[in-house]
C-alpha cells in the first residue's frame, strides 16, 4: 500500500507542468528621471597635527633587517605543559618548556593563621644562545620552580667569596693604678 501511494505521488509530480522557464530574462528598468544635484561637494580643510616631540623613526639603517626566523615550534598540551623554541639566521636560539607540578603552598585565613596545602604551580626550564655584536658567544640556561629562578651562564657575575678572620674579643687584663699588670 505504501509503495502504491508513493508511486501515485511520483506520477502526479511528473505530470504537473513545471514553472521553471530556462529562457527567463531579468527585467530592465529605465534610467532615473531625477536630475543630478547642482551643488558642489563640500571642501574640508586638511587637519594640521602638532609636530611630534620625537623624530620619526628611520628604518632604512636597520642593521638587523636581514635576520630572519629559520625555525620555530610551539606545542601546547592538554595537561597544561608546553614547549616552544625558535632559531634565527644570526644563530640566536631559544628553547623553553613548562610543566605543571604539585607544590606546597601557604594559605592564610582571615585571622592570619598559615595553613600549608598542595597547589598546582608551573615549573619552567629553558635556554638561550646568542652572539654579541663583538663576537662573544653567550649561553644562558635557567630553571624556575618552587626553589625560585636559577639562571646559569658563564657571563653572569658571581658573588665574591670572602674569607673573614673572626674578630677576637679583647681580653680584659686588670691593672693596678701604676700601670703594672696584676696576675
Amino acid at each position: 500500500m505504501k509503495l502504491l501511494l508513493f508511486a501515485a505521488v511520483l506520477a502526479i509530480a511528473a505530470a504537473v507542468p513545471s514553472s521553471y522557464n530556462p529562457e527567463y530574462k531579468a527585467p530592465s528598468y529605465p534610467a532615473s528621471k531625477f536630475a543630478t544635484p547642482s551643488y558642489t561637494a563640500p571642501k574640508y580643510p586638511t587637519p594640521s597635527y602638532p609636530t611630534p616631540a620625537y623624530p620619526t623613526p628611520s628604518y632604512k639603517d636597520n642593521k638587523y633587517a636581514d635576520i630572519t626566523v629559520t625555525s620555530q615550534s610551539d606545542e601546547r598540551n592538554i595537561d597544561g605543559s608546553s614547549q616552544w623554541s625558535y632559531g634565527q639566521s644570526d644563530y640566536t636560539t631559544r628553547e623553553e618548556s613548562q610543566v605543571q607540578k604539585k607544590m606546597q603552598g601557604v594559605a592564610y585565613d582571615s585571622y592570619g593563621k598559615a595553613t600549608y596545602e598542595d597547589v598546582m604551580g608551573n615549573t619552567n626550564k629553558g635556554s638561550s644562545y646568542w652572539i654579541s655584536p663583538e663576537g662573544e658567544k653567550f649561553t644562558l640556561t635557567w630553571t624556575a620552580d618552587d626553589a625560585g629562578f636559577q639562571p646559569k651562564g658563564d657571563h653572569l657575575p658571581v658573588a665574591p667569596v670572602y674569607e673573614y678572620e673572626l674578630p677576637v674579643a679583647p681580653v680584659h687584663i686588670p691593672f693596678n693604678g701604676k700601670g703594672y699588670k696584676i696576675y
